[in-house]
C-alpha cells in the first residue's frame, strides 16, 4: 500500500523509539520532539502500519496470498482489542499495540481501517484499476491516511471538530504527495492514482501512462494534481496552532516535509512519470525556518 503515515515527518531517517525505522519516510517517526510519554503508542501505531503495509506491499506473494495474510493480520487486531493474548506470531507488533489500547483507549476501529486500505490497495493493483474521480480517491486517503492524524490527535487530548477537519486535510494531503512524488515508482507497477476523471478532462489514456508519453496535457494533469495537494495542505496547517507544545512543532515539521516534497514535484514541471525526488538533509534547514515562521 502507499505510505502515508505520519507517520509517515521531517528527516529521512529518524528512529522509532522501539524498534529501527528501516524504511525510507518523509516525515518523523516519534522524533525527539515528540512528548516522551507518547513515544511509545506512537511507535506502537507506526510499526502496526508499517508491518501490514510490508504485507501488503513486499516480496513475491501474489495477490489472494497478500488479502488472506492481511485478513489473519486483522482478526489479530480483533483479538487483542477483545482482550485476548497477542498471538505468538505478530506479537512484537501486537503486545505493545494492545498496550497502548489499554493505557491510552485507542479507537481500534481507525486501526481496522487502515487495514481495509491496504487491502482494497491490493486488489486495485491487481485489476490495474483507477479511481474514478478525486472524491472515491479521498475515501481512500480516509482511511489509509487519516486514522494516523486521528490517533495522534487522540493521543494528543485534541478531540474537537475542526481539528479532527484539519488533520482530516493533512492527512489526505500527504497521501496525495506521496503518490505525486512515486508516479514514476506506481505506473510501472500497475498502480494508478491519476483519476479517470481528471485523466479523460485531460485526454490522457491508461495506455499514454503506462508508456510514459511525455505531452504538455500530461505535465499539466501532474502539475493540477499537485496543486490539489498543496491546496489540501494549506486548509489543514492551521492545526499547527491547535496540538499543544511539542507535538505542535513535530506536525509544523510534518507539514513543511509535505511541502517541501511538493516543492520538488512542482519543481519537476510535470515530469513526476520519469524522475522521483525525495527529502534530504540538505532540506532540513529550509524545512526548519519555514516550520518557526508558520
Amino acid at each position: 500500500m502507499k505510505d502515508s503515515t505520519p507517520s509517515s515527518s521531517a528527516t529521512a531517517a529518524t528512529h522509532a523509539v522501539t524498534t529501527p525505522v528501516t524504511h525510507y519516510e518523509n516525515f518523523p517517526v516519534a522524533s525527539w520532539l515528540c512528548p516522551p510519554a507518547l513515544r511509545p503508542p506512537i511507535a506502537a501505531i507506526y510499526h502496526f502500519a508499517r508491518t501490514a503495509d510490508d504485507i501488503a506491499d513486499e516480496g513475491d506473494a501474489d495477490a489472494p496470498a497478500r488479502l488472506a495474510e492481511l485478513q489473519a493480520y486483522r482478526d489479530a487486531l480483533t483479538h487483542i482489542a477483545a482482550g485476548k493474548p497477542p498471538q505468538a506470531r505478530w506479537q512484537a507488533v501486537f503486545a505493545p499495540l494492545q498496550a497502548a489500547i489499554v493505557q491510552w483507549q485507542l479507537p481500534v476501529a481507525l486501526l481496522d481501517d487502515l487495514i481495509s486500505a491496504f487491502m482494497q490497495d491490493i486488489d486495485k493493483t491487481a485489476r490495474s484499476a483507477r479511481y474514478a474521480d478525486r472524491s472515491e480517491l479521498l475515501d481512500y486517503c480516509r482511511r489509509s491516511a487519516n486514522p494516523v492524524g486521528r490517533l495522534l490527535l487522540h493521543l494528543y487530548g485534541v478531540d474537537d471538530a475542526p481539528s479532527l477537519v484539519q488533520s482530516d486535510a493533512i492527512c489526505s494531503a500527504l497521501q496525495l504527495i506521496n503518490f505525486w512524488q512515486d508516479l514514476s515508482v506506481d505506473i510501472p507497477r500497475g498502480r494508478y492514482y491519476l483519476n479517470d476523471a481528471d485523466c479523460q478532462a485531460a485526454g490522457i489514456t491508461t495506455a499514454a501512462m503506462q508508456q510514459r508519453q511525455d505531452s504538455p496535457a500530461l505535465r499539466q494533469l501532474v502539475m493540477d494534481q499537485a496543486a490539489w495537494a498543496r491546496r489540501l495542505m494549506e486548509e489543514g496547517a492551521p492545526l499547527v496552532h491547535r496540538v499543544p507544545g511539542r507535538a505542535g512543532w513535530e506536525l509544523r515539521l510534518v507539514v513543511q516535509g509535505g511541502l517541501r516534497i511538493l516543492d520538488k514535484v512542482e519543481a519537476l514541471q510535470g515530469q513526476s512519470l520519469w524522475q522521483r525526488r525525495t527529502i534530504g538533509k540538505g532540506d532540513v534547514p529550509l524545512m526548519l525556518w519555514r516550520a518557526w515562521r508558520m
